[in-house]
């Protein structure tokens, strides 16, 4: 049975930060001091609103949610973290930004924490290939974040809530018509900026009217036509 850092070591490897490294670099990656794992338990903040960022992290093990409190107290849920490998953090640490946003553990949670000295090496410093790569991929993710953030505002800039989820959903279709979320409810109706009931309420309706056919995580598309109508 693996231990911990040769769990680490398959996970970091599949990561988009650690691509185009050998096995030789992500074992230094690893082993440098600039990254270290840590074990979170159930109910634990990874960091807080208004804290500043020493590191960016990658999901090992467990299940995270990111969220943020208004002013009136309302917690507004943003999105979950829970397939090993995930990253997050990384735009705020980057930047040098306080968080406008906290991370709790939903369960027992392990982490590698990536500090910033690998993205902020000294002009003298001679730096080390792996850190170079991560450099590289790190410039990489942000154009990702960037791309998905300019498909996002055209989704939410979409008229009526029907339009939203099937811009939404339409990427996903495969060959048979069906979808197969990988992701919750709640974290599309954060990521539509609705209710979790609204997107509900929307769902069961285009299901009654013949649209598509939901049970789960799977979605079937009944009358592709009248759902393109849509888009």
């Amino acid at each position: 049975m693996p231990n911990d850092q040769e769990n680490a070591a398959r996970i970091l490897a599949q990561t988009s930060l650690a691509e185009g490294m050998n096995a030789e670099e992500v074992a230094e990656l690893l082993a440098s001091s600039d990254v270290t794992l840590h074990t979170y338990p159930k109910g634990a903040f990874i960091f807080h609103d208004g804290d500043m960022p020493h590191s960016l992290y990658i999901l090992l093990e467990g299940e995270v949610h990111i969220l943020k409190d208004t002013y009136s107290g309302r917690q507004i849920f943003i999105s979950e973290i829970d397939r090993p490998g995930d990253m997050f953090g990384e735009v705020y640490e980057v930047l040098r930004r306080p968080y406008d946003m906290y991370v709790r553990a939903v369960t027992k949670v392990k982490l590698l924490e990536v500090s910033s000295h690998l993205f902020t090496l000294d002009l003298d410093e001679t730096p080390r290939r792996f850190a170079l790569i991560v450099q590289r991929n790190l410039m990489k993710i942000f154009a990702g974040k960037a791309y998905a953030m300019h498909t996002k505002l055209k989704i939410l800039a979409s008229g009526s809530l029907r339009e939203k989820i099937v811009r939404y959903l339409f990427p996903y279709i495969d060959e048979q018509g069906r979808i197969a979320l990988t992701v919750s409810r709640e974290f599309i109706a954060a990521y539509l900026a609705v209710s979790r009931p609204s997107l509900s309420r929307e769902l069961s309706a285009m299901q009654r009217e013949g649209i598509i056919e939901a049970a789960g995580r799977t979605i079937r598309i009944v009358d592709m036509e009248r759902f393109e109508a849509y888009l």
